[in-house]
């Protein structure tokens, strides 16, 4: 018996989080929803995505499998339920299939009809969804505490780095490899996860909850409050707030960042900032692609930014700003609040050429060690091909 995470039918709505990967990849907390479920259960874990994505991933064996709504955030109480169900027997909600145990072949099972696999069916109403980009800085405080708890029960910490200070010591959790130089850490407000070989510089100021994942870097002098994570390979700097940045970019310069989403391969060019509240206190508005309009979201929401795009220096972003997958931002006075994919400049100006944003994202993935890949190629050419 294995796991399998599958893309409920409205994955749109996570967009543009989730437009160059599957909802189980994408990090909240410590961990991403895949690392999560393996961790919480012991078993092999596999994707059920979109087509155009599925070359990113392992192919799903023959056999039984639980197969689990990937934008459901699990607790201890619906784990051990999920893991109980017998063959044929499901979990849901009025929004439809939580989990369920069916041996199907992963071409027979299409998320939009997913109920009708299963011959009995139980009511489950307790669960928390991702369902929109920005849950993912609104729900971070609770996921992070909760992955804390989960990651301080399996294992031991490495003594803290000499040289700093730290308040509420038992509330920080430092990995093998990382480095932490006279900096201040305090804890009191919620746990900070220091992780493996990663860096904290000299005279940066962090308050949990915080979670800086493998590789990743705080740069000097950062002002970094909760809840906030970096993931692997980010560097980050300047002063943020309430952030969820996925892995490898960068918003390492001078700048506020706040109540935002960033994907993986981003950059903030120095001195780029965003606003996250309206002048006038109000609610603030987003671009939903799945809605096709704007939707209340909160009185605090920053940015919402997808993979491979990057803002140019100074760049100011607006209250509430959607910016789409590889888009080369940059423009006079405040962005507009809505960026579609490869946009070169800002909306509307003119589209990235193919060939050089390929080549764009692969100098950037140089200087940190890694090329694209066909597979991710082949992603990127799908989404650019969409727009026309």
């Amino acid at each position: 018996m294995s796991i399998v995470l599958f893309d409920n039918a409205e994955r749109k709505k996570l967009y543009p989080l989730n437009n160059c990967c599957a909802v189980a990849s994408l990090r909240i907390g410590i961990l991403t929803i895949k690392e999560r479920w393996e961790l919480l259960t012991n078993e092999a874990v596999y994707i059920h995505t979109e087509h155009y994505l599925s070359v990113l991933y392992a192919s799903i064996p023959m056999g039984q499998h639980l197969w689990v709504n990937a934008a459901v955030l699990p607790d201890k109480d619906l784990v051990d339920r999920i893991l109980v169900l017998e063959e044929g027997q499901a979990l849901a909600d009025e929004n439809g299939l939580i989990a369920g145990r069916k041996n199907l072949a992963a071409d027979n099972f299409s998320p939009t009809d997913a109920l009708q696999n299963f011959e009995t069916v139980f009511e489950y109403n307790a669960v928390k969804r991702l369902e929109y980009p920005w849950h993912f800085f609104q729900y971070n405080d609770e996921v992070l505490h909760s992955d804390f708890e989960m990651i301080i029960a399996k294992k031991r910490s490495q003594p803290l780095p000499l040289n700093s200070q730290y308040i509420n010591l038992e509330n920080i959790f430092v990995e093998e490899g990382a480095l932490v130089y006279s900096s201040i850490i305090n804890a009191s407000t919620g746990p900070v996860y220091i992780g493996k070989n990663s860096t904290i510089l000299e005279g940066a100021a962090i308050r949990g909850p915080f979670a800086l994942c493998e590789g990743a870097t705080v740069k000097m002098g950062a002002k970094i409050y909760g809840a906030t994570t970096a993931g692997p390979y980010c560097v980050i700097g300047g002063e943020i707030k309430n952030v969820v940045m996925q892995g490898y970019s960068n918003k390492a310069h001078d700048g506020y960042l706040g109540d935002s989403a960033i994907g993986n391969w981003c950059n903030f060019g120095a001195g780029t900032s965003n606003s996250n509240v309206k002048n006038t206190g109000g609610m603030v508005k987003m671009y939903s692609a799945y809605a096709k309009t704007e939707v209340p979201v909160a009185v605090k929401c920053g940015v919402v930014m997808g993979d491979y795009s990057r803002t140019s220096i100074n760049s100011s972003i607006n209250t509430g700003t959607v910016v789409g997958t590889c888009c080369n931002v940059f423009g006079e006075g405040l962005l507009p609040k809505y960026i579609s994919d490869f946009n070169w400049g800002a909306e509307g100006i003119t589209k990235y050429k193919l060939d050089k944003a390929l080549q764009d994202i692969e100098n950037w993935k140089k200087m940190k060690g890694h090329s694209l890949n066909d597979a991710e190629i082949k992603v990127l050419k799908h989404i650019f091909e969409q727009i026309f």
